[in-house]
């Protein structure tokens, strides 16, 4: 009879790199992490390094890796049990989708405001990195608190998110970028088109904390006065909010 082969107790070695940014440094060795699961490096059942481990190997605090690990078990590709460590227990993220279906024409909306958003707020997100002050700073630090406290309270989270980004464009000193959100209100934010009936309560939360983190790599790299990473950032998270509702574009086809 053939013998399975008993998975990785524990990953070794991993092939990271340290990391020396001033950004979202939880985030980094979140997606260090996940290509790794993804890619097939870190297998199904195989148990990720202990919390010291995985400081040697990254150069960075356990808050930091506390932080990393919880962002890949929002994904899915996690779960952490007592005494045992944290298994990997898939290769590919899980759906996290804000809804479970959008009308065509809400849809066609959504897309046409984040194409709009994508080539204004990365620029917004690095000059505010620039340009920020002590009052910009805590409103930003405000606005992140408010969208954090309102998906603890299974809420979506539509006016904090708005004012999240608001505080951004403000912390240009650009008056126009304000301007723009203003004009845009809460339709800036794609749930804000979405209703009852559409949202899908099962998995928002999920999508919440992805969203959650997003901000958090945003916050970071604005705070550390690094436009390059801000700009980054804000790229990436309108990005994957894109691809998300592409995916109900394409069902609707």
């Amino acid at each position: 009879m053939a013998v399975r082969p008993e998975p990785r107790s524990e990953t070794a070695t991993l092939n990271v790199q340290k990391l020396t940014r001033e950004g979202s440094l939880s985030m980094h060795v979140a997606d260090q992490l996940e290509g790794l699961i993804t890619g097939g490096d870190i297998s199904v059942g195989d148990r990720l390094p202990t919390e010291s481990g995985l400081c040697e190997s990254f150069g960075v605090s356990r808050t930091v890796i506390r932080e990393a690990v919880a962002h890949l078990k929002s994904l899915g590709l996690v779960e952490a049990r007592r005494g045992v460590g944290t298994t990997v227990i898939r290769t590919a993220p899980a759906e996290a989708m804000p809804a479970k279906r959008i009308r065509p024409t809400t849809v066609e909306d959504i897309l046409h405001v984040i194409e709009l958003r994508l080539n204004l707020e990365p620029a917004a997100a690095a000059l505010a990195a620039e340009r920020h002050t002590e009052e910009d700073r805590e409103r930003i630090l405000a606005g992140h608190r408010a969208f954090v406290e309102a998906r603890a309270q299974h809420t979506l989270a539509r006016e904090e998110d708005f004012e999240f980004h608001h505080a951004i464009a403000r912390a240009t000193h650009n008056p126009f970028f304000a301007v723009f959100f203003e004009q845009l209100n809460l339709s800036a934010i794609p749930r804000s088109k979405l209703v009852s009936s559409e949202v899908n309560t099962a998995t928002a939360d999920v999508y919440l904390k992805r969203v959650e983190d997003e901000h958090q790599a945003v916050v970071d790299a604005i705070l550390a006065r690094d436009p390059e990473q801000a700009r980054e950032a804000m790229q990436q998270h309108l990005s994957r909010a894109r691809q998300t509702y592409q995916q109900f574009q394409i069902s609707d086809d």
